[in-house]
């Protein structure tokens, strides 16, 4: 049965997204206004929007579900995260602002490899702009069925309904999308960013209170009747089993998928005055280690209330549903609704980064290089094919959503790999190793690709493709680990024993060195 009040409070909420989305609508003149917002973002905004693009339902959903059902030490992944987010705010957020503008003013991380190694062929722009679309489709189609089902979950509507939530999803998400572009996008994600925040503090505080206090909560942890898994509260156990170093180290290299993160890494490009980068940095810092500490409390002290309250048996198989139940269990139906709202934010964050860089991708890159046929297309137009590609990949990844493929939301982790593996060891080298070229930097991009690939599907239990009916040996290990460093050893080795990059290369990178000069002394 539908809750109309939370309805209410869901609508209420989506109206003001799509009023930013309008409010941007004639504020995007240029395509690089509508891709990049001109380059004109503050710190916070720029800080709360890249955490909140980068965390999906997983972050209020996944993650604390995972935590209930296995304990403490599902939280390496949380950990690995927060070290992965701060070195690349650190490491790469300034210097990436700093060559992407010197670099011909590259709008997008395709644009800004082909500049940067001035490849006249563009096969940089080429392979890193399909390797986007692709796995943007993917990942789109995953968040909207995230919407869907969460959108299901908290108005009480009946599996029959599924479909309807995702296309009701999608259609809010694409509109301030197509609407504001970019600025829209990252200011309702810094809204959303503060609301998954609140959310995620207050309700293991609600809890802990309607328990009785933390002594409670740990009293019946340690109940013999509890029934939870040996060590539940011990990180270095996970469902009762020690957790081995292999599994630690997958789940800590989660972290070097930031370095290669479209949709993330364009809002370190995005800041008006690179050295406002170091306030969005301790921003971005705080919010994700209170936001992935929060989570887990979540799942924790949820656990304690699941027994508490004798819920446990209608969680079993619906344990990421722990915040959903906790929220409309202890809080009015307004308050509830407005955390249900956060649950909303956390997916559509993601999902409305992900199209416009899937579509700057095709209107910024691909378009640039095969579709012109000789006729240049104005900024207007192009921004109107951005806005037409949103459209355009938000139908394709509506109907894999709607497809109710199984493998969807599993791709996220794979398409993570192949992202942080493909571009991140790029990255760091473009930024930090003048002597590499076009050739190394192409090497580096399709053997990290490709590692990923041949790992998940030979070489790790219950692969992607074929669900692991092709798996050689089961290593354990993630592949964005062998995936980065193959990459990385392929664009130092292929860069050697190729030719020097030209004078124009050199003469940039100096240029772009020079500028982070002058900018520390200011």
């Amino acid at each position: 049965m539908i809750n109309y009040t939370i309805l209410a409070v869901v609508i209420a909420y989506f109206v003001i997204v799509i009023a930013v989305g309008y409010y941007f609508y004639h504020k995007s003149t240029t395509l690089s206004d509508y891709i990049l917002g001109g380059r004109s973002l503050n710190p916070y905004v720029t800080a709360l929007s890249a955490q909140a693009s980068d965390m999906s339902s997983w972050l209020l959903m996944g993650l604390p579900g995972a935590v209930y059902a296995l304990g403490l030490g599902e939280a390496w992944i949380g950990i690995g995260l927060a070290i992965g987010s701060y070195g690349a705010w650190l490491i790469i957020a300034k210097r990436l602002r700093v060559y992407t503008e010197v670099s011909q003013n590259s709008l997008t991380l395709s644009s800004f490899f082909t500049n940067r190694y001035k490849d006249e062929k563009g096969l940089l722009r080429d392979v890193s702009a399909i390797i986007i679309l692709v796995f943007f489709v993917v990942y789109v189609a995953s968040g909207f069925v995230g919407a869907g089902k969460v959108f299901t979950i908290i108005l009480g509507l009946s599996e029959n309904d599924k479909n309807i939530a995702i296309i009701v999803a999608a259609a809010v998400i694409v509109a301030y999308t197509f609407l504001g572009g970019f600025k829209a996008v990252c200011w309702t994600d810094m809204l959303q960013g503060m609301l998954m925040v609140i959310a995620l503090v207050v309700v293991p505080i609600a809890t802990v209170v309607t328990l009785g206090g933390w002594g409670e909560v740990t009293a019946i942890w340690n109940s013999p009747l509890s029934g939870l898994p040996a060590h539940f509260t011990d990180i270095m156990y996970d469902g009762g089993e020690k957790i081995t170093l292999i599994a630690i180290v997958s789940l800590l290299a989660w972290g070097l998928g930031y370095f290669g993160m479209p949709h993330i890494v364009v809002r370190y490009t995005a800041i008006k005055n690179p050295n406002d980068l170091k306030i969005s940095r301790r921003v971005a810092t705080i919010w994700i280690v209170v936001s992935l500490a929060c989570a887990c409390l979540v799942g924790l002290i949820g656990r304690a209330w699941a027994i508490h309250s004798g819920s446990v048996a209608s969680l079993i198989g619906n344990e990421e549903t722990i915040f959903i139940a906790m929220a409309g269990a202890l809080f009015t139906t307004v308050i509830a609704g407005i955390i249900y709202a956060a649950i909303l934010a956390a997916v559509m964050s993601t999902a409305d980064s992900q199209l416009l860089v899937a579509s700057s991708a095709v209107a910024n890159d691909l378009y640039k290089r095969f579709g012109k046929n000789g006729k240049e297309m104005s900024d207007s137009q192009l921004m109107w094919l951005s806005r037409l590609v949103v459209a355009i990949v938000a139908i394709v990844a509506a109907i894999m959503a709607l497809s109710g493929n199984a493998t969807i939301m599993k791709l996220v982790s794979y398409a993570w790999a192949g992202f942080g593996a493909a571009f991140g060891p790029l990255v760091l080298i473009s930024l930090f190793w003048k002597r590499a070229n076009a050739k190394g930097a192409l090497a580096g991009m399709i053997v990290g690709f490709i590692t990923v690939i041949v790992w998940n599907t030979c070489l790790i239990g219950g692969g992607i493709i074929g669900g692991g009916s092709y798996c050689i040996y089961d290593t354990g290990l993630y592949e964005l680990v062998p995936g980065f460093v193959f990459s990385l050893l392929a664009i130092i080795l292929v860069s050697k024993f190729t030719e020097e990059p030209s004078q124009e290369i050199l003469d940039e990178y100096q240029e772009y060195e020079a500028e982070m000069k002058r900018l520390e002394t200011e």
